[in-house]
C-alpha cells in the first residue's frame, strides 16, 4: 500500500469565513478522504503541528507526500523544509498544488524563483491534457473546465519540466503551465496548479483522478542503492574486451 502525507499550512480554514464555507475541516481533510477512497494509505499533517507534523518517523514512512500552501510559506522551519527536499532526493514523491509553488521545498527542490502572474476574478480555466499517453493523465478527459478558478498566468519562472501534461488557458486570454513534472535524485515531483482555497476544485472528480494518478506515478522505484566511493575493477586490469 501506497503511504500518503497531504501537508497543508491549514491557515485560511481557521481565520476566513469563505475559505471555511467551502473547506470547513481543512483542505488537507478533503484531499486525504479523496485519496482514501483510492486505496492509499493517507494522513494528514499542518502547520501548527510539532515539527510542522513532519516528523523524522513521519518523512521516512511516507512514500509521497503532498503539499499545499499559499500565506504561510515562511513560516516553515528551514530544517524541516530541507528535509522534505532531502527525502525526495532519496526517493520520496512530491506533488505540490496550487500556491505551493512558492513553498520552501519546491524553490529548493527547482533553484529558482518559481515567480509567476496572477489574479483573482472567478474566472473560467481550462486544463488541457497536451501528454495524453503520460500515466498521471490517464482515464481523464482530454480537457477540464473549471467555472471559476484564481488565474496564474506565464512567465511561471520554473525550470523546463522533464515533461509537461497539462496546459491551462483563462478567460483573461493567459495560458499557464498547469501539470509539470520533474526528477530530482531518486524522486518525482509533480507541480499541479488548481486548487485556490475559495473554490471547490478538490471536490472535483478529475482533479482528483489526476491527484490519484499523481500519486501512483510518484511513488518510489524499490531498487538497490546506488554505491559511490572507491571501488574495485570489475575486470583484471589491462585485460582486453574481446570483440
Amino acid at each position: 500500500m501506497i503511504n500518503v502525507t497531504v501537508w497543508n499550512e491549514f491557515v485560511h480554514e481557521k481565520i476566513r469565513d469563505d475559505v471555511k464555507a467551502v473547506y470547513p475541516d481543512g483542505i488537507h481533510t478533503v484531499l486525504a478522504d479523496g485519496l482514501s477512497k483510492e486505496g492509499f494509505a493517507c494522513r494528514t499533517a499542518t502547520l501548527d503541528q510539532p515539527e510542522h507534523g513532519l516528523t523524522e518517523s513521519v518523512l521516512n514512512s511516507t512514500d509521497v507526500m503532498l503539499w499545499w500552501g499559499h500565506t504561510a510559506h515562511e513560516l516553515v522551519d528551514d530544517d524541516i523544509a530541507e528535509a522534505v527536499a532531502r527525502r525526495v532526493n532519496e526517493g520520496m514523491g512530491l506533488i505540490v498544488l496550487h500556491s505551493g509553488h512558492f513553498s520552501k521545498p519546491f524553490k529548493q527542490l527547482m533553484g529558482t524563483s518559481c515567480d509567476l502572474k496572477w489574479r483573482v476574478a472567478d474566472e473560467q480555466e481550462i486544463l488541457w491534457c497536451v501528454n495524453p499517453t503520460h500515466p498521471i493523465a490517464q482515464g481523464v478527459n482530454p480537457s477540464i473546465t473549471l467555472d471559476k478558478e484564481e488565474m496564474y498566468g506565464e512567465f511561471f519562472d520554473i525550470p523546463a519540466p522533464d515533461e509537461l501534461v497539462y496546459l491551462s488557458n483563462f478567460e483573461g486570454g493567459e495560458v499557464f503551465r498547469s501539470g509539470c513534472t520533474y526528477r530530482r535524485g531518486h524522486g518525482k515531483v509533480f507541480y499541479f496548479r488548481p486548487g485556490h482555497e475559495t473554490y471547490p476544485t478538490y471536490y472535483n472528480q478529475d482533479i482528483m483522478h489526476i491527484i490519484s494518478n499523481a500519486v501512483r506515478w510518484a511513488y518510489p522505484a524499490i531498487n538497490t542503492r546506488p554505491e559511490f566511493g572507491r571501488t574495485e575493477p570489475t575486470r583484471a586490469l589491462g585485460s582486453k574486451v574481446m570483440a
